[in-house]
C-alpha cells in the first residue's frame, strides 16, 4: 500500500445475524490528515472504528491500516495506532502518572521510556500539577485529556477517535480541539468519529458522510455544503401579511425554491457580495418591513439534514471499547 494513505478501506461489510451493519463501505485516510466520519445513531461509525482497531473481525471486504491487513496482520496493526473512545478507560483510583505507567506496561514498553513519555505527555496535556492526584478528582475535561494522553503513550502514527469530546463543557471541547490540531501538526493522521457537526467543520479536511451502512457523501466541508446550493438569504419580516411580498422580491436573485417558516424566508441565492444589497433594494421597492435579514453559507448541520432527512445525534449511545496501541 502507497504511504499516501494510513487507512484504505474497500467494500466493507458487517453483518450481526440478520442485520447488515456495514454495507459495502468505502474509505481512504491520506497520512497525516484528519478524517471526519459523520452518521446518525446506528449508522455504522463505532462498528467501522472498531473494525480498524481490530476490535471486531469484517464480515468481508478489505481494510488496510498502516499498510497491514487488519485480519492477517493485526499485531502489526495494533503496533502502529491508538484508540479513544466515547468513554474514558482512565482508572480513577490512580492517579494521572499512575495510569500513563499502567497503560505503558499493557503495551510492554520499557519502564525508562514509559517514565520519559508521561512526563511529556502531562506536560502536553496540562495534567503535570495533577500528575500525583488520583483521576477521581479530575474534572471531566482533564479525564478526557488524560484518556487521550494514555492512547498516546506509544507514540501511534494513527489515531482513531470515537466521539472524543462527549460530554465535555465548551471551554474543555475547545481546549481538546487545539490538541487534536496540534497531533496532526506534529505528523498523527486522525480518524474522527463525532456527534459534534461544527466539530468536523473545525478539525477534518476530508468528511464522510455514513447512514445505515453506506457512504452516502464525501468531501470537504465546503464541497459538501456547495451540494446543497450555495448561499442563501434569511429574512424575518415584521408583519407575517408581508411574506408574500418578500418571496416575491427575493425571486429575481433566487436559485431555487424559498422555504417558508412562518414569519421567515429562506432563498438560495447565486453567490457574491452584491446580493445582499440587491435583496435589500428589492425588499425595500416592494415595500416589505425587515425585521432582521442575513445572507449566509449552509452549515454542516444543513447538508446533514439534506442528505439524511434529518438532524445529528444529540445524545450517542454506549457502545463498548477497547483500546490498542504501539508496541516500541
Amino acid at each position: 500500500m502507497s504511504s499516501e494513505f494510513a487507512v484504505v478501506v474497500r467494500d466493507l461489510v458487517k453483518t450481526f445475524g440478520d442485520v447488515r451493519a456495514l454495507d459495502g463501505i468505502d474509505l481512504t485516510v491520506g497520512t497525516g490528515q484528519v478524517v471526519g466520519l459523520l452518521g446518525p445513531n446506528g449508522a455504522g461509525k463505532t462498528t467501522t472504528v472498531r473494525i480498524l482497531s481490530t476490535l471486531l473481525a469484517p464480515t468481508s471486504g478489505s481494510v488496510q491500516v498502516a499498510g497491514f491487513d487488519v485480519v492477517r496482520q493485526p499485531d502489526h496493526v495494533r503496533r502502529a495506532i491508538g484508540l479513544t473512545g466515547q468513554y474514558s478507560a482512565v482508572d480513577e483510583y490512580l492517579t494521572g502518572a499512575e495510569n500513563l505507567r499502567m497503560f505503558g506496561g499493557l503495551y510492554h514498553l520499557d519502564a525508562g521510556y514509559v517514565k520519559r513519555r508521561s512526563a511529556e505527555l502531562l506536560d502536553w496535556f496540562d495534567l503535570s500539577e495533577a500528575a500525583d492526584r488520583p483521576a477521581r478528582t479530575y474534572s471531566g475535561g482533564m479525564r478526557r485529556r488524560l484518556d487521550l494522553a494514555s492512547s498516546l503513550i506509544a507514540s501511534p502514527s494513527i489515531l482513531f477517535l470515537d466521539e472524543p469530546t462527549t460530554g465535555l463543557d465548551p471551554r474543555s471541547r475547545l481546549g481538546l480541539w487545539q490538541v487534536i490540531k496540534d497531533l496532526v501538526a506534529a505528523g498523527t493522521t486522525v480518524l474522527l468519529t463525532t456527534q459534534y457537526l461544527e466539530e468536523a467543520d473545525q478539525l477534518a479536511q476530508d468528511i464522510v458522510v455514513i447512514d445505515q451502512g453506506k457512504v452516502i457523501a464525501h468531501g470537504t466541508s465546503e464541497q459538501l455544503k456547495d451540494q446543497i446550493g450555495g448561499d442563501r438569504i434569511e429574512v424575518r419580516v415584521t408583519s407575517i401579511d408581508q411574506i408574500a411580498q418578500a418571496v416575491a422580491a427575493l425571486a429575481p436573485l433566487s436559485s431555487g425554491e424559498p422555504i417558508v417558516e412562518e414569519d421567515r424566508v429562506f432563498t438560495p441565492v447565486r453567490s457574491g457580495s452584491t446580493v445582499l444589497m440587491e435583496a435589500i433594494r428589492s425588499l425595500d421597492a416592494n415595500g416589505v418591513g425587515v425585521e432582521d435579514l442575513v445572507l449566509r453559507r449552509p452549515t454542516l448541520d444543513d447538508v446533514f439534514m439534506s442528505l439524511t432527512g434529518h438532524a445529528a445525534e444529540t445524545e450517542p449511545q454506549p457502545v463498548a471499547t477497547g483500546r490498542r496501541g504501539r508496541k516500541k
